[in-house]
């Protein structure tokens, strides 16, 4: 999968004309639905088949500043996976030099669109089980876990 790539705005930035915090957590949700469009499996499609991945929490590692005008590079890859639950890890690195800039994870649990009850993609949804798994064993396996 292909990381996403942003150009930082003048509105992403305070006065120092740094990102602010809060940006980075946007810039998660991008990468998670671009990584999702790549898929071809949308959140579109995933709601018009009755699946919702609701954050139930997310954090961020800030290891150097980002800056108005520069692009990054944010990468997603499913770390954990239980065809329940699904933990996302995230690296934001700069375009030009390759430094990590930040890390950070978001959780999430996958529900039934209709009663926002869990929902287990292995009982129900086979092929997308299939295919989070399949990210989720690239990811241990590029990592050596």
């Amino acid at each position: 999968m292909t990381p996403w790539l942003h150009k930082v705005q003048y509105y992403e930035t305070d006065q120092m004309q740094i990102v602010h915090h809060s940006n980075y957590i946007r810039w998660f949700e991008e990468a998670r639905t671009h990584l999702m469009e790549e898929l071809n499996y949308g959140y579109h499609q995933m709601e018009s088949e009755g699946i919702v991945i609701p954050v139930l929490s997310v954090q961020a590692a800030y290891k150097s500043m980002v800056r108005y005008g520069e692009s990054v590079w944010i990468d997603a890859q499913i770390k954990e996976f239980t065809g329940v639950k699904m933990v996302i890890g995230y690296s934001v690195r700069d375009k030009v030099t390759g430094e990590l800039r930040t890390i950070g994870e978001t959780k999430h649990a996958f529900l039934d669109k209709e009663s926002y009850r869990p929902l287990s993609l292995k009982r129900k949804h086979k092929g997308l089980y299939d295919l989070f798994k399949k990210l989720h064993e690239e990811y241990l396996q590029k990592e050596g876990v």
